[in-house]
């Protein structure tokens, strides 16, 4: 991202943190503390590095089963980011292509405490020289069309086999813009159903989210996740259409058991429950089918095992995990960058990461989106694709306005 010199730059107002799922009451107060950015290179587990680093700074989520009952002093919790490739290196999966935004981090941990006075409402930077305005390029796509097609062609093969029963395949693009991309990512939060709305941007690098689904959540000594699979377009026939797809239901309830399975690993033995099953909800201008699936927390359960447990999400990889993420790895032609991985808010007695669905990436020069969908033997490959398209297509367009 371009940055204005000190030179003929007026004094700023703090900027307001907005980071996905951090307490609505603190966001105007929050400023950055401490923070730790993990690349592959780093060498070391992600999931560790996170909890170590986090502990040092007076966070400590070695037992989530026995919360923090106090507040560090001047610290109020952490942003966490985990991008799928390192969810991916936590539980020894296949890698994948590589990241098309490279400057990303592939983990974040910043940890904030509170400033005195709140910051000021959001308003236009001023400088002796101003800046460009906004402007975004055309969208390029990693992969045609008929390129996406055939992944799922090969998805389908692949089910036909035994060697998956379902695998979520995504695409990429990207487009160049002048400007700061800072405010065209914070609006992504406003999107209707973007139950982690939010930023988190870094030296050269920023993400928004627009993401409307639970990765992990610990509340009161039980972990949960809200799966979503399947997707109708947000029209009262869309909504009977969704319901009575067998081909949805089936598509979902896999996931719903891949999560049952990934919370079992953490969980106390025989306390793992489906709450909710298949409820539709909307996000934008879809319907999205979303589960509830929840367990008391393990004791001795830290971050780290948490994490492994539940990185990348199993709604956005497929059944089973592993095998899935070996598929994904070999169909799809660049990584999955900021996308597919998890973002939110840890503190004492507090953690809710978001998947990182409906979500941007933007480095120097170049905003990232990613989008897709799981694929079961009854997918069709060009529905599927233009699936992919309704996903993205609220994003884009929000992106795109100055």
């Amino acid at each position: 991202m371009r940055k204005n010199g000190p030179t003929g730059v007026e004094t700023l107002p703090r900027p307001l943190i907005d980071v996905p799922g951090a307490p609505p009451s603190c966001r105007g107060l929050l400023v950055e503390r401490a923070r730790y950015e993990w690349r592959p290179a780093d060498g070391g587990d992600p999931a560790t590095l996170a909890e170590q680093f986090l502990a040092a700074h007076g966070l400590d989520l070695t037992d989530l089963a026995r919360p923090a009952t106090h507040q560090p002093t001047g610290v109020c919790g952490a942003a966490l980011y985990v991008s799928a490739a390192a969810g991916a290196r936590m539980i020894g999966a296949a890698g994948g292509a590589p990241t098309p935004a490279p400057a990303l981090p592939e983990l974040a941990v910043v940890v904030y405490g509170h400033h005195p006075s709140p910051t000021a409402p959001p308003a236009p930077a001023r400088t002796a020289r101003p800046g460009p305005a906004w402007w975004l390029g055309d969208w390029r796509e990693s992969w045609t069309p008929r390129q996406h097609a055939d992944a799922v062609t090969a998805v389908r093969a692949a089910i036909a086999r035994g060697d998956v029963y379902q695998v979520n395949v995504v695409g990429h693009a990207a487009a160049r813009y002048l400007g700061d991309p800072r405010p065209a990512l914070s609006r992504l939060g406003a999107l209707p159903g973007a139950r982690y709305g939010g930023t988190l941007h870094g030296d050269g690098w920023a993400i928004g989210c627009a993401s409307p689904e639970t990765l992990v959540e610990v509340t009161d000594g039980r972990v949960i996740t809200r799966p979503i699979k399947g997707t109708r377009p947000a029209t009262a026939a869309g909504r009977r259409e969704l319901l009575a797809s067998a081909k949805e239901r089936a598509e979902h309830v896999m996931i719903v058991d891949l999560e049952r399975n990934d919370l079992a690993r953490v969980a106390r033995t025989g306390s793992v429950r489906v709450d909710e099953l298949f409820a539709v909800r909307r996000w934008c201008d879809l319907w999205q089918a979303e589960s509830t699936v929840s367990a008391a927390v393990a004791d001795g359960l830290g971050l780290a095992d948490l994490l492994r447990a539940t990185c990348p999400g199993g709604s956005v990889t497929g059944a089973p995990k592993l095998a899935a993420l070996a598929e994904i790895a070999a169909l799809e032609p660049v990584g999955r960058g900021a996308s597919m991985g998890a973002l939110g808010w840890v503190g004492p007695g507090r953690l809710d990461l978001g998947l990182t669905i409906r979500t941007v990436a933007a480095d120097a020069d170049r905003l990232h989106v990613w989008a897709g969908g799981g694929i079961t033997w009854d997918s069709d490959p060009d529905a599927e694709v233009a699936e992919a398209a309704a996903k993205a297509a609220p994003v884009r367009a929000l992106l795109a306005t100055g």
